[in-house]
């Protein structure tokens, strides 16, 4: 047999490995990428493939929700953080070309939009159009908290999140919805069992990780890498808002409970005062909103809110709470301007300050304010015949929203050790007879005003 030269056999070799090389890019670039919605050209000024893929997924989604009339805006935390470093730019120059692919072309795994519930109500139609599109989709749904009450713990389920996915980008559409308190809620993002987890990278979204609470954002529609899109108007105000977002729901089976346990007051003064109590707390909250003076439940609305979703009937005040640093001189002349006079006036701002005003009848509204130690919050109680001084020690506590009488409200997000460090292990159990000096867990004696101070520290009005 001829014998072969090797040379040749290395060229043929290596020839057949090029062409089948060769044919493994073209299938990929023309059959697979395209199926998968994978193939873009670069948007101008991108870095990189990968870049523009973001832009193109954007591009594309913002098409889908137009041709289905989806008024959707953009909450994207790092990308409002990018725009608002050039807002007034953005805003002088709405329909200029972008010289850059800037904002939806960096780095991230999600871009995030929002959806007002009530806008919207096509949705078949959208998820067709979006797999023809290529987009690959999810829905997450769960209980309508809006529904449930003491007489009925609904199971009704409603849309919170939807995930639409194209390449190697993905949409994440966040639900909100219209609550009775005049603000605006989305649900929290929970999987069911047979949902595929790894779909998306869900532990990367901004959003979904608890319920949250927002005010009903003024929106500008500006353009963003050649993008026209819905933005909060102020970014900035967004992003606060946002950090502070966090939402926890009334335990209305708990509530249940307990009234199976103890019989909630029908009586016609028992009605009465809840009905003023809530009148005060609303006129309350915005006295303080329109201050920019940030408040909590405290003490017992705080427990009735937690305990059984209601004011307590025999408590006969509303207590807020107040983080010293917080207040501001014009408290009391804007209460007294909205028709609550001072009540009583007792310590000072550097020490145990405390503000008592009078609302309709014997109900009162009492202002405890807060004083951050190293490894503790405290607030001060003052007795007025004696002078003495007592300080109620609670743990460190952060902020969250709740509803509560139809309004927007915060209470510590810690509730539990909260109610526990004031009322301690029996909080469930109502309590009629109340000495504030004695009866708390968590009070101490702190000594006595001098009495050069008195005038200043214990005034009655």
């Amino acid at each position: 047999m001829q014998k072969i030269n090797k040379n040749v056999v290395l060229a043929l070799l290596s020839l057949t490995s090029l062409v089948f090389l060769l044919f493994q890019l073209y299938y990929y670039k023309f059959y697979l990428s395209q199926k998968n919605g994978a193939v873009f050209s670069k948007v101008r000024g991108s870095q990189s493939g990968q870049d523009s893929t973001r832009w193109h997924v954007v591009r594309k989604f913002l098409g889908l929700i137009s041709s289905h009339n989806v008024p959707v805006y953009l909450i994207d935390p790092l990308i409002l953080g990018l725009v608002d470093k050039d807002i007034e730019q953005i805003r002088s120059s709405p329909d200029g070309p972008s010289p850059e692919c800037k904002y939806f072309c960096a780095p991230r795994d999600f871009t995030t939009f929002a959806l007002l519930d009530k806008t919207w109500k096509h949705e078949v139609g959208l998820f067709r159009t979006a797999e023809k599109m290529g987009f690959q989709w999810l829905k997450i749904i769960n209980k309508d908290p809006r529904l449930d009450g003491m007489d009925d713990l609904s199971g009704v389920e409603i849309p919170l999140h939807y995930i639409f996915k194209l390449a190697s980008h993905a949409i994440h559409l966040v639900v909100f919805y219209e609550r009775s308190g005049n603000y605006l809620w989305h649900g929290p993002l929970r999987l069911k069992q047979h949902m595929d987890r790894k779909f998306v990278p869900f532990r990367k979204l901004h959003f979904g990780r608890y319920p949250g609470a927002y005010e009903k954002p003024e929106l500008l529609l500006v353009s963003i890498d050649d993008l026209k899109v819905q933005i909060p108007k102020n970014p900035s105000s967004f992003l606060e808002e946002m950090l502070h977002s966090r939402f926890l729901e009334c335990r209305y089976r708990e509530a249940r409970a307990f009234f199976q346990l103890y019989p909630d007051d029908a009586s016609l003064d028992a009605v009465e005062f809840r009905k003023k109590a809530k009148s005060l707390l609303h006129l309350a909250a915005l006295t303080l909103n329109n201050l920019g003076v940030k408040f909590w439940l405290s003490s017992g609305t705080c427990l009735g809110w937690y305990r059984q979703c209601n004011v307590i009937p025999h408590s006969k005040d509303v207590d807020l709470g107040v983080f010293i640093k917080d207040y501001k001189a014009d408290i009391i002349p804007a209460f007294q301007k909205a028709g609550l006079p001072l009540k009583h006036k007792f310590g000072k701002v550097e020490d145990s300050l405390e503000l008592s005003f009078q609302g309709e009848d014997d109900v009162k509204l009492d202002i405890f304010f807060f004083y951050e130690e190293d490894d503790h919050i405290w607030n001060g109680g003052t007795q007025a015949k004696s002078g003495k001084k007592f300080k109620y020690l609670f743990p460190k506590f952060t902020l969250c929203w709740t509803e509560f009488v139809e309004l927007k409200v915060h209470v510590p997000c810690e509730t539990r050790q909260y109610v526990e460090a004031n009322y301690g292990p029996d909080w469930k159990v109502p309590v009629k007879t109340w000495d504030w000096k004695s009866s708390p867990s968590n009070v101490q004696y702190n000594g006595v005003w001098p009495v050069n101070e008195w005038d200043d520290v214990i005034q009655i009005y």
